[in-house]
């Protein structure tokens, strides 16, 4: 049915460069970064208590027959494991909200950037794909800028003071202990250096996992419509298929990895065991400096493995993180942070020999010129794939026109802010978009400030607050995502309800009344008159009865507007438009 689409995006940036910005969150909370490393290495530092406590129970108090240390040994070792657990949990709950201000932090930058990218951007992504991005992508960066720095440090202030200790007791054993470390160096350069392609691998499948899952519940109509159950299963056993082995890649290599450092670790502690053994029996060494040696040795081993974890950690991080910034650095939609000054326009419109073509070079619209006086109502009529709709959507800045110049009230379009031109034009579309939330939620969207007084006036002149007062909540009913709960005509309804709270002075209406019923059409007609009263209107329609009214008609084919003038005017003509009001246009 569909195929989802590849990440064709570009090149990452340097992997240096990702974590360096990735640590660039940390600056935000320098405080609480200071309080988890600080936890940190308390808790690191009484690690050494425990091994120092067994030797001298060992030497001193069992061998040497001392009893009477005993106790305090005892209670040393215990008031050392109570603190140790004490910054340990202090470390957990400034790291856990240290963690969460980021997580917010770096996923709120990420929405406010997506908000203000261009429509095209769009039109080239997947929704599933982006919903990854924001939702498990930031997790895995979250998780090496908080882990990364907080395990790393610990790990390696564990390893130096250990180290340092063991130095001071047993220089000689001390050598064992660090001879498997060229091999755990050898192997963590080659796991480094390999694991990158693998978690792109892995973050590029569970993308489009997530992309055919979202269009898959969306559209689950229409599988069910066309009998699609069986084809859709199958091709989404294939799109997990490739996750199954893309994260078998990433799971055979640490299998390998992983057990191989433990291999070479444990190495070390049979070398320092015989070794250690053998000085004991030869009266160089006491069975409890053994013991504690031994006990240290498995302290210096554990931050090493700790380190082999986190460098997993880091290169699924990292994979996620060239995901993320590859958004960020998406340049944002010109003037898309503009702030609405208030200014109010009359609404003339004036296209003078527009052009414009979309990203794959082929012209859509050429030469375009019309021009509308305030209040007047401008219809477009044509072939589906005429340039209608791209025509209207340059108004509105959705995308931006290659040549020729777009007025309004005389002035430049790019003179005006975008967020201003947005507040002036209002849309109703033929596929009306209704948020999960309540009738009232959605119509707020026009006029935040709208009373339920206010609400009830609009939905009367759009011919909907009778259907709204049989809902068992009215205004308060809850319509289900994209409206679903709602029917075709009540969705078109509260969305003329909705431009009405708007009150714009400029309307585009794309195809307002296509794809329902007559009496639903009659309703919705008596709407949008109301509706295009003093507005100047763009209307996009393939019925007679919504564009024979209108002041001007332009007829369009192949991007140019071939014919123009009143309905009168052009059955008069006896062109394309004569046909089509023979046709596709009577609809009465």
């Amino acid at each position: 049915m569909r195929s989802v689409s590849s990440d064709d995006s570009p090149a990452p940036k340097p992997r240096l460069s990702t974590v360096l910005r990735v640590f660039g969150y940390v600056k935000r909370y320098p405080w609480m970064a200071v309080g988890t490393i600080v936890s940190a290495m308390l808790t690191t530092v009484l690690v050494v208590v425990f091994p120092t406590v067994t030797q001298q129970i060992i030497d001193k108090v069992i061998i040497g027959k001392q009893p009477a240390l005993l106790m305090p040994l005892v209670l040393t070792g215990l008031g050392a494991f109570f603190l140790q657990d004490f910054f340990n949990a202090l470390r957990i709950l400034l790291n856990n909200t240290f963690e969460q201000k980021v997580i917010f932090d770096l996923r709120s930058d990420l929405y406010s950037h997506i908000q203000r990218l261009p429509l095209n951007w769009f039109d080239n992504r997947s929704t599933g794909d982006i919903m990854t991005r924001i939702l498990e992508d930031v997790n895995a960066v979250e998780r090496v800028l908080i882990d990364g720095i907080e395990q790393g440090t610990v790990s390696v202030m564990q390893i130096l003071i250990v180290g340092g200790l063991m130095f001071w007791q047993q220089p000689q054993l001390t050598w064992l202990a660090l001879a498997p470390i060229p091999f755990l160096l050898t192997g963590a350069l080659s796991y480094t250096l390999t694991a990158h392609k693998r978690y792109r691998l892995q973050r590029k499948a569970s993308s489009a996992m997530n992309s055919l899952l979202h269009d898959n519940l969306a559209g689950i109509r229409q599988i069910k419509t066309y009998v699609r159950e069986n084809e859709e299963h199958v091709h989404f056993n294939q799109i997990s298929e490739q996750l199954r082995q893309a994260t078998l890649i990433v799971m055979r290599s640490w299998a390998i990895y992983s057990p191989s450092m433990n291999f070479f670790t444990s190495c070390g502690l049979i070398l320092m065991l015989g070794f250690g053994g053998q000085a004991v029996l030869q009266g160089t060494m006491q069975l409890g400096e053994l013991t504690a040696f031994i006990i240290l040795a498995r302290f210096l081993y554990e931050p090493v493995g700790r380190l082999h974890s986190l460098n997993q950690l880091i290169q699924s991080g990292r994979a996620a993180g060239e995901r993320v910034f590859e958004i960020l650095d998406t340049p944002a939609e010109i003037g898309a942070a503009d702030v609405d000054n208030g200014e109010r326009v009359l609404g003339e419109v004036h296209y003078k020999n527009v052009s414009f073509s979309y990203s794959d070079g082929l012209p859509t619209l050429k030469n375009i010129s019309l021009h509308a006086q305030p209040g007047e109502t401008i219809a477009l009529v044509g072939a589906t794939g005429a340039g209608k709709s791209t025509l209207v959507n340059l108004l509105t800045r959705f995308y931006e026109y290659d040549s020729g110049d777009i007025e309004i009230d005389g002035r430049n379009l790019c003179d005006y802010s975008k967020a201003a031109l947005r507040v002036n034009v209002g849309v109703v579309t033929q596929e009306s978009f209704l948020f999960n939330g309540t009738i009232r939620d959605n119509l707020l969207l026009g006029n935040p400030k709208a009373s339920d007084a206010q609400l009830e006036e609009a939905t009367r002149a759009a011919n909907a607050w009778d259907f709204i007062v049989r809902l068992p909540e009215g205004l308060a009913t809850k319509v289900g995502e994209r409206g679903i709960k709602l029917s075709v005509g009540e969705k078109q309804r509260i969305s003329i309800a909705r431009a009405l709270l708007k009150d714009p002075p400029i309307l585009i209406l794309d195809e307002a009344t296509a794809s329902v019923d007559n009496e639903t059409e009659r309703q919705i007609q008596e709407a949008l008159e109301r509706l295009l009263v003093k507005r100047t209107s763009f209307v996009i329609a393939h019925r007679l009865s919504t564009v024979r009214n209108a002041h001007q008609i332009l007829v369009m084919d192949k991007g140019r507007i071939v014919e123009r003038g009143t309905h009168e005017e052009l059955v008069e003509l006896g062109g394309i438009y004569t046909r089509l009001s023979a046709t596709s246009l009577i609809g009465v």
